[in-house]
């Protein structure tokens, strides 16, 4: 993602939701999967036109990080946003020492040693599930991961929870049923 791709508000903006947009994908597929020796594949967005975007909102906490580092990085619209060693995309093996260099400081033992945020990846998942167990629509959500509906729903529908108190009482909240004559 390059700075361009990071819309922040402006600094005093009541609203401090930022817009992080999409323009491709480029999984780490390893240099004997692509057909040039590049270890990343460059691809369209799935399910969507070839210049298509995507675009995902930004917690206003994630708008402070990314305006903080943008700014201390000095860097420029058109500079990846977190560049590798010679401007290049990251490596995944750097992120993925990062990401567990932070599960060992976070975690307990029996945390760090169980699935609980075992790869990165594992971020998008629980992002989806707590929107949904928010009550973000499916719909929504579905937009802004990049899926369908159906999709989404198949694989989170059993991840959704704590909100039964909440939509009974707007099912209550419509009236009571008539009452039968006798």
């Amino acid at each position: 993602m390059r700075v361009v791709d990071v819309h922040l508000p402006d600094e005093d903006a009541r609203d401090q939701w930022s817009e992080l947009v999409f323009h491709t994908a480029q999984p780490e597929v390893g240099k004997n999967w692509t057909g040039t020796g590049a270890i990343h594949e460059k691809r369209g967005l799935k399910g969507r036109a070839p210049d298509d975007t995507r675009i995902v909102p930004a917690h206003p906490s994630l708008t402070r990080i990314l305006r903080e580092h943008i700014k201390a990085q000095k860097l420029k619209p058109g500079d990846l946003l977190f560049p590798g060693e010679k401007g290049e995309m990251l490596a995944g093996s750097v992120i993925r020492r990062a990401w567990r260099s932070a599960r060992v400081k976070v975690l307990t033992p029996e945390e760090f040693e169980s699935p609980l945020g075992k790869r990165v990846y594992d971020l998008r998942h629980t992002c989806l599930t707590n929107w949904l167990n928010d009550g973000v629509p499916a719909a929504q959500v579905a937009e802004w991961a990049g899926n369908s509906v159906p999709v989404l729903l198949a694989l989170y529908t059993r991840c959704v929870s704590g909100q039964l108190t909440d939509l009974k009482k707007r099912i209550e909240a419509r009236g009571e049923l008539p009452e039968i004559p006798v």
